[in-house]
């Protein structure tokens, strides 16, 4: 199992960008949050088997989110095994 801490930048906020991630992420077998930053930047979490993180967060890019986004950190971070759902 991996974690990743990934950073969105661009027009991310109000615009549904959290609702449109919760959607996406129930196609696949990961937990972690996603929420709105203060700086305008949107944090998600998102942990899970490499193959199911990869090709969501692919699918999230894929996605007409894509034209929101302007930059992406994204961290590798530890694994909270307590995180068993996906939440807002």
């Amino acid at each position: 199992m991996k974690a990743r801490r990934l950073f969105y930048e661009g027009k991310v906020q109000g615009v549904g960008f959290r609702y449109s991630v919760k959607q996406i992420v129930e196609g696949y077998d990961v937990c972690g949050t996603v929420k709105n930053l203060e700086d305008g930047r949107v944090e998600l979490l998102v942990q899970g088997e490499e193959t199911d993180m990869n090709a969501m967060l692919r699918e999230l890019l894929d996605s007409h989110l894509k034209g929101f986004i302007k930059k992406i950190e994204s961290y590798e971070v530890a694994v909270d095994e307590r995180l068993r759902v996906f939440g807002l």
